[in-house]
């Protein structure tokens, strides 16, 4: 009998909690009553802009980011391959104008093809950053995109918006709200709709 309660325990451990609770998502320390864990959490979903560069697309990851966010919860709403237009790049970089390096940017970004994509889901704007890494390969963390795929700081392979507010204005210059689909799966997802 023994032998199988822990069998059974251990299973719990490998397989986690059969139940799709919301929550058993929250810890004990949370400080929320009792009402709102069996209500579940009011989680404001997020949408940001992820973009695999020309670098990216030409060395064929393009399927391996996708498999990251997917795997991480995260629900794509939009994506597409293009030539991005100089327009859409100088808007995109406006804050690097004055930068130097900001003419080998353009460069680059028109170099070859983008595949950019919304992703939607709970804080997905500062958790696609800390996904990505830093921008510099050299800094950037082992389990990280850009510190398992990335070269160079110049070929860092993949942009994620690093604001709320930036995600929106990106998200804008790059689809059209047409482009963008809203889920709804058994209330696990809500229906947002890009502004």
């Amino acid at each position: 009998m023994g032998g199988l309660f822990w069998r059974s325990a251990l299973r719990g451990l490998r397989c986690g909690p059969r139940a799709r609770d919301p929550s058993l998502l929250a810890r004990p320390s949370s400080g929320l009553p009792p009402s709102a864990l069996k209500r579940g959490p009011s989680w404001t979903r997020e949408r940001t802009l992820v973009a695999v560069k020309p670098d990216g697309v030409q060395r064929r990851l393009v399927g391996d980011v996708i498999q990251r966010f997917e795997r991480r919860g995260f629900t794509l709403v939009g994506m597409k391959m293009l030539q991005a237009p100089e327009s859409v790049l100088a808007e995109h970089y406006q804050d690097l104008r004055r930068k130097p390096f900001y003419p080998a940017l353009i460069r680059y970004m028109s170099s070859g093809p983008v595949v950019a994509m919304v992703w939607e889901g709970y804080n997905v704007v500062r958790a696609s950053r800390a996904m990505i890494g830093h921008t510099d390969s050299a800094e950037a963390a082992p389990g990280t995109i850009r510190g398992d795929f990335s070269m160079h700081i110049s070929r860092n392979v993949i942009h994620a918006s690093d604001s709320v507010e930036g995600a929106q204005r990106e998200i804008q210059l790059w689809f059209q709200s047409s482009e963008l689909v809203s889920w709804a799966d058994g209330g696990q997802h809500s229906s947002i709709h890009s502004a």
